[in-house]
């Protein structure tokens, strides 16, 4: 896994930005296509914003797929991962190919419909963040290490539905839905590459976790750590708890 630590979050969002766009260019150049899975939540929100803004991106030639949804939430509710994935980025490239998962519907169908067309060819980019418990999609620890299904049904702890409600997405806990739709960890490192961007404070001891810590499904995204073509972009306070060691290593890394 690679490390990159940016002074702020825009410049981090900016940096992780160009490297999504680059790679995109490079699967539609070599492949006709790209396929690619979208990470939400107010961690990814510049970072979206600022890949939105690059010019010189085929969209009509990208397919994206959902990383996780609750389940029972409408898609008008503010914290529908649909309702954001269509403001914040379908409606803005103009992307036309498009899978999001309906928490509406039955949850099991879902993942099995949505899991088909994403098995059926090679994921060429995942973007994705790390949850203040370390959470990987919506992969609460301990994460399910071993499942090779594409989706699955998870039940979300105390800890993950307290970070909802402190973002602002809930006005308590009672209102954020105790199940979810998410990708497996197993299928988010099938892609080729995975751009994680994890800014924030908040976000520190879950970064010292994945990045220092023992590779277990109690720091799910630990796992990252195995991938080959994983990028992980801090800034200056998500990267704050590391040590001065590590902090020296990534800088010498370029």
């Amino acid at each position: 896994m690679i490390v990159k630590v940016f002074e702020d979050k825009n410049a981090l969002s900016v940096a992780a930005a160009e490297h999504a766009a680059a790679t995109l260019r490079h699967a539609i150049r070599d492949h006709q296509r790209a396929r690619i899975v979208v990470a939400t939540g107010a961690s990814q929100l510049d970072f979206l914003d600022a890949l939105t803004k690059t010019r010189d991106i085929d969209w009509q030639r990208v397919e994206m797929f959902h990383l996780d949804e609750y389940i029972g939430l409408s898609i008008t509710h503010p914290a529908s991962f649909r309702k954001y994935l269509m403001e914040k980025f379908i409606r803005r490239v103009g992307i036309a190919q498009y899978h999001l998962l309906d928490g509406e519907a039955n949850p099991h169908e879902v993942i099995h419909q949505v899991g088909a067309l994403l098995k059926w060819a090679a994921v060429d980019l995942a973007f994705a963040g790390i949850g203040e418990n370390g959470h990987l999609a919506f992969n609460d620890p301990p994460a399910d290490f071993d499942t090779q299904e594409p989706y699955i049904i998870v039940d979300l702890d105390a800890a993950c539905r307290r970070q909802q409600v402190g973002e602002g997405w809930f006005g308590n806990i009672s209102e954020v839905p105790r199940r979810a739709i998410s990708m497996s960890v197993r299928q988010i490192l099938r892609a080729r590459e995975i751009i994680a961007v994890v800014p924030d404070a908040r976000k520190a001891q879950a970064v010292k976790l994945c990045v220092q810590g023992e590779i277990t499904p109690m720091a799910p995204a630990s796992i990252l750590r195995t991938h080959p073509a994983t990028t992980l972009y801090l800034d200056r306070e998500s990267s704050s708890l590391l040590s001065p060691a590590k902090l020296a290593e990534f800088a010498a890394a370029g």
